[in-house]
This record gives C-alpha cells, structure tokens and sequence, in this order.
C-alpha cells in the first residue's frame, strides 16, 4: 500500500499547492490513515513544496507500511505538539505559507501551530482530504468487505446460541469479542443491544436487562478491519411467534428501508435517499421517529460524508459506500431497526452493492 499511499499524498500536494510554495499540515487521525497507513496514536504530517513528506509522531513509532523513499519519519517525545514540530520544519525548508486542517485543531494547537511557525501565514487545508476520501478505491472497498463479512458471521453465531435470561451488556460484549477472534480490529463502533422496551429508545447502551420472551432484541453492531468499518443492525424476536404489532412494525420498517436501498444510485441527489425512506414512514404516521437522517458514509469513520438526510446537498457518485438504517422507536414499548452497508454501483455493474447479507426476515429465537 505504500505506493498507493504516496500516490494519495502526490495528488493531495497538486490539488492544494500547485507550485505557490504551501506546505500542508495534516493532524486529523482518519486522514492520516488515510495518506500514510497505521500512525502513532500522536502524529501529524507535513507535505512540503518541495515534495519531501514527512511524519512527525512518537518517539517509540516505526516506519507505517512497507519502506517509501517520500515518506521520511521523525520521532519527538510526547510532551511535544507534533503539529506545532512540522510548522517549525515547513518554516525551515523555506515554505511561502502552511496549510492546517482548522476544523481538527483546537484554538489552543491553532495557536501553538502558528507560533510554532514563526511568522509563515497559515491557510485553511479545511475538508480537503475528506473530500477524496469520499469515493474509494476497489482495495478500500475490498476491506469494508470483509469487514462486513467479519460482522455478519459475528451476529450469525450469537444467534444460534441461546439468549433468553442473558443481560444486554453480556450479549454486546459477546459480539465486540466474536469480531475480534474473526479478525477484526476491534468494533467499529460501541455495540448496541436493546430488548423489549428498551429497543423503543433510539441510541440505547446496554444495560443489565435481561431477555424475555415476547421481547423486541434490536442489535447494531459493526467491525473495524485495516482501519475501515461497517455497520450492520437487525430486529428479531424473543419467542415462538411475534405480536401482531410487531410484525407490523418490522414490515413498516422494512418497506421503508428497501425503499432506501433501491433509491441508491450514482447522480441520485442525497435527500432523495432520504425522502424515499420517510415517504414510507410517513405515511402509515411515523414519519417524525425517523430520525435526522436515513443514513450517512462509512469508511475509515463511521459518520462520513455523504449525509442523506433531508436537506443534504449533493449527489451520490460511484464506489461510495453508505448506510441505509432507518428505525420506528416506540418509547416504553419496542422498536425496530433495519441498517444496511452498501456501495453505490451503476445499474450496469448490478446496482448497489451489499455488503451486510445477515437476513432482514423477521426471525422468532
């Protein structure tokens, strides 16, 4: 990946500083991964004009990677502000000015930065980085794969095991220790496990309730694989058979859900993702529990651009990986969630991709 890595960098520094003598600051972590590969947890990287890149991190990091002639590292104690180390370095080598990620740092770092840098006039670098992250490549889409499969096969196992009388808090770290011993990182995100009434509350942390019969089990789960992650969050019931109002509540949800998924298309503008989900919704009355948005981008963040929410600007473009995830909660009594990871694909190539195949049938355990 390495001269992947130097390419991304390449393309960034002709983007951003086309031959004007800018050097530019990188600090958010995820675009460091993005550009370098695995960095120290304290770490900031600085592009120079002149093209030599160079990683400021801790003292005890090594080289990220395979070895790359344009990437050199230089290791500082961790009493030292990576950030403000590459303004001195860019200063040094002579650069008209320096670019910085303002919406990362703080107004404290922004200021160590610039006195740092000696009197170089700072610019804002502002989503640059996250712009490109936007669309990936076939690799990255390759690792949310499998990250996908890793959680997919996490939830299949847990299913098959018995769950009545085990708490919340047992089933979630269960599943974090399942995507683990299959390879992931770690969880993409903190794992939500909800029954019965717990599950009519969007956001719930596990807790020590237990499962019962006739309960609602709403699981939300992803896995974190080379740095990328997915999500994936199904509804099943405790029990024999569900309840009338269950099923009808899961089929609204589903509806509302396929609606969404079908919708996903290159040059399909983000809101209409949204407006597809929520029409559904609206109409049968729970158009407001949908939440601010149907789904959003997944990559080296859960949380990326693009939003589809209801007044997202912007259009969907190929190769870009999103969640569709709406959910009806009705508090003190259930709720029901449906979350999706897929990639956005011409009709040509199949259409959206799927990437979280667990099934969406409204399962009795």
């Amino acid at each position: 990946m390495s001269e992947v890595h130097a390419a991304r960098r390449a393309a960034l520094r002709a983007h951003c500083s086309p031959g004007d003598g800018t050097a530019l600051l990188i600090s958010r972590p995820a675009n460091l991964r993005y550009l370098v590969g695995a960095v120290p947890a304290h770490a900031a990287l600085l592009l120079t004009p002149g093209g030599e890149d160079v990683l400021v991190g801790g003292g005890g990091a090594s080289r990220p990677g395979a070895p790359d002639d344009t990437l050199r590292l230089l290791a500082v104690d961790g009493d030292t502000d990576p950030a403000a180390t590459a303004a001195v370095l860019a200063a040094r080598g002579g650069a008209a000015s320096l670019a910085v990620e303002e919406h990362h740092l703080t107004v404290a770092r922004y200021r160590a930065v610039r006195a740092a840098g000696g009197g170089l006039p700072l610019g804002d670098l502002a989503r640059a980085v996250e712009h490109r992250r936007l669309v990936k490549d076939e690799a990255e889409i390759a690792a949310l794969r499998t990250a996908a499969e890793i959680t997919d096969r996490a939830l299949g196992e847990l299913l098959e095991s018995i769950l009545v009388g085990r708490t919340e808090r047992h089933l979630a770290l269960e599943l974090e220790r399942r995507l683990v011993d299959h390879g992931a990182d770690g969880a993409a995100f903190p794992t939500s496990v909800a029954t019965g009434a717990n599950s009519g509350t969007a956001g719930h942390r596990p807790t020590d309730r237990r499962v019962e019969e006739g309960d609602f089990l709403t699981v939300r789960l992803g896995a974190r694989y080379r740095g990328y992650r997915c999500r994936i969050g199904r509804t099943f019931v405790i029990g024999s058979r569900p309840a009338d109002w269950q099923i009808e509540l899961y089929e609204l949800v589903f509806a509302a859900q396929r609606a969404a998924r079908e919708s996903l298309a290159p040059g399909t503008e983000c809101r209409e993702v949204d407006r597809a989900a929520r029409a559904v919704l609206d109409v049968a009355g729970h158009g407001d529990a949908l939440g601010p948005l149907t789904g959003e981008g997944v990559g080296l963040e859960m949380g990326e651009d693009p939003r589809l929410a209801p007044a997202a600007m912007g259009r969907l473009g190929v190769r870009v990986p999103v969640t569709v995830e709406p959910g009806v909660h009705l508090p003190g009594r259930g709720g029901v969630r449906i979350d999706d990871t897929l990639v956005v694909r011409p009709v040509a190539d199949g259409g959206p991709e799927l990437l979280t195949i667990t099934t969406k049938e409204l399962l009795a355990l």
